[in-house]
């Protein structure tokens, strides 16, 4: 890839760690079994892979993937020399990056990741900044007026935040959606240090939303604002991208050779 104008990597990039299912049938391959597949939302029988993904502000390519095998699959289970969970994967992955001189800019993780501790403390190990999610009943520790302090939940902080707290965004995705976002200044217990939270919802107020995500950074409060936490965490949505486009190419050559 480097070796090329087009596909060479520039440093500063976004690294995304992403899985991905798909239905199959049948039981002959090693790696199919009933499991979460994601393109469908529900458990069942396919395949698994874990995959890094970069975007550098211009163009979207993938960098590596590795088939997940289910515990089940394997001789000695959870025991097997060969069993790895997707965290361990993706952090494989993340290395595979690294040895080659790549060093992304930002890490950029779902809710999978992002509620993972052991996951998020080897990324930090190894110096790199990250946007994930992370569940609604996941516990902060918050400021409080004084010397106080609060651990309370994410979603229970959404609703103490009054309306002015929340910044309205238009994010310019293929379909533009407009956000509200707050973030705040929080800790984490057996964390050292502080992160930032970011309430994102499709309305003003959380009453009146339907949709509200939080998402989780390692990133000071001074850089990542409200803004800039959404703005980069959309991209996320390359990977969809990519992989749609390169399909239709895909189809477009075939009826071409056809004719």
């Amino acid at each position: 890839m480097n070796q090329c104008r087009q596909t060479k990597i520039n440093q500063g990039f976004s690294l995304i760690v992403d899985d991905s299912g798909h239905r199959k049938s049948g039981n002959f391959t090693e790696v199919v079994g009933r499991q979460y597949i994601g393109e469908i939302g529900k458990t069942e029988n396919g395949v698994v892979a874990v995959t890094t993904h970069l975007y550098d502000g211009i163009k979207s390519l993938p960098l590596d993937i590795e088939l997940y095998q289910k515990a089940d699959s394997l001789p000695k289970g959870n025991a097997d020399p060969e069993f790895k969970k997707k965290p361990e994967i993706a952090i494989d992955l993340i290395d595979q990056s690294l040895a080659r001189g790549y060093r992304p800019g930002i890490v950029l993780i779902d809710a999978g990741y992002g509620n993972n501790a052991s996951f998020l403390q080897e990324v930090e190990k190894r110096k790199l900044k990250y946007i994930g999610g992370i569940a609604k009943n996941r516990k902060v520790i918050i400021q409080k007026k004084g010397d106080g302090k609060e651990e309370i939940r994410v979603d229970n902080l959404a609703k103490t935040l009054p309306k002015e707290a929340f910044s309205k965004i238009q994010l310019q995705l293929e379909k533009p959606r407009t956000v509200w976002v707050a973030t705040r200044e929080i800790e984490l217990s057996k964390y050292t240090g502080k992160r930032v939270v970011a309430i994102v919802m499709n309305a003003a107020t959380s009453d009146e939303a339907s949709e509200i995500d939080y998402l989780m950074s390692n990133v000071e409060l001074s850089t990542a604002t409200g803004e800039w936490v959404v703005k980069t965490y959309s991209q996320r949505n390359w990977v969809e991208v990519f992989y749609r486009e390169a399909l239709m190419m895909v189809r477009a050559k075939r009826i071409s050779s056809q004719r």
